[in-house]
């Protein structure tokens, strides 16, 4: 079996080679690094040659609307044309628990996601979408970006983020199964408000910026609801505590 993985050097994308080499899988890490580039098609061809499989976890580097939706539209559709020359038999992406809803109320760069997610499951191709919360690893950034001076201000949304080598693990096991053709979510195992989470991780380096709930905060240009970040009941629960991973990271400000 040889397996793609779009993004392949990323955060996400090296764990997931790096899980599938383990399983004793060809996997293929295609970025930019490499000469790929799945927005304007650049080595797709070459690198998708004899692929079975294709994974997926590119981002847009742009979260407005307009900027997430051209990534996506011509990445994914770029994608599934030159995967579908090459005979892949299954296209895995990963994407965000809420888009559906999200798009829906919000637009923005959920509305992109959503989008990336409509063209994968109308192409005829067969595939399977995972649906992750939050990254443990991505609290930094949900900081840096509520932050206005020097107060972090944060919704009351509830979520439940996952570590970023549980996400890799769920994406190799989806590589390697059969294609559900469908969407699957999958969380970590504690359930924390926003401001808690985010508030752990501050605490734990010491970072003296103080947060505030606030009802009409925005999470990336997004209004929530308490729950709209959360999945169902039946998705896929990992064992990674947050405060056990914390304590594992190196203490910077």
């Amino acid at each position: 079996m040889r397996i793609v993985v779009i993004g392949g050097h990323g955060l996400i994308g090296s764990r997931v080679v790096e899980k599938l080499t383990e399983r004793g899988v060809t996997a293929v890490a295609a970025s930019r690094r490499t000469g790929v580039n799945s927005f304007t098609a650049d080595g797709l061809a070459d690198v998708l040659d004899g692929a079975d499989v294709i994974v997926d976890v590119s981002n847009s580097s742009y979260f407005d609307e307009a900027g997430a939706l051209e990534f996506f539209y011509a990445s994914t559709l770029n994608l599934l044309t030159y995967g579908a020359a090459a005979g892949v038999k299954n296209h895995v992406a990963l994407s965000v628990v809420g888009t559906d809803r999200l798009a829906a109320t919000e637009r923005g760069y959920f509305f992109a996601k959503n989008e990336q997610e409509r063209l994968i499951r109308d192409s005829g191709s067969s595939f399977s979408i995972v649906h992750s919360t939050q990254f443990y690893e991505f609290v930094r950034s949900i900081a840096d970006a509520a932050t206005v001076e020097k107060r972090v201000l944060l919704s009351e949304a509830q979520v439940r983020p996952i570590a970023a080598d549980d996400v890799a693990t769920a994406l190799a096991d989806a590589a390697t199964a059969e294609p559900t053709n469908r969407t699957t979510e999958i969380a970590g195992p504690d359930q924390y408000r926003l401001s808690e989470f985010v508030r752990q991780d501050l605490a734990y380096r010491g970072d003296p910026r103080d947060i505030i709930t606030d009802p009409l905060a925005r999470y990336f240009g997004s209004s929530l609801t308490e729950t709209e970040l959360l999945p169902a009941p039946e998705a896929r629960l990992f064992s990674t505590r947050y405060a056990d991973w914390l304590h594992h990271q190196p203490v910077t400000v």
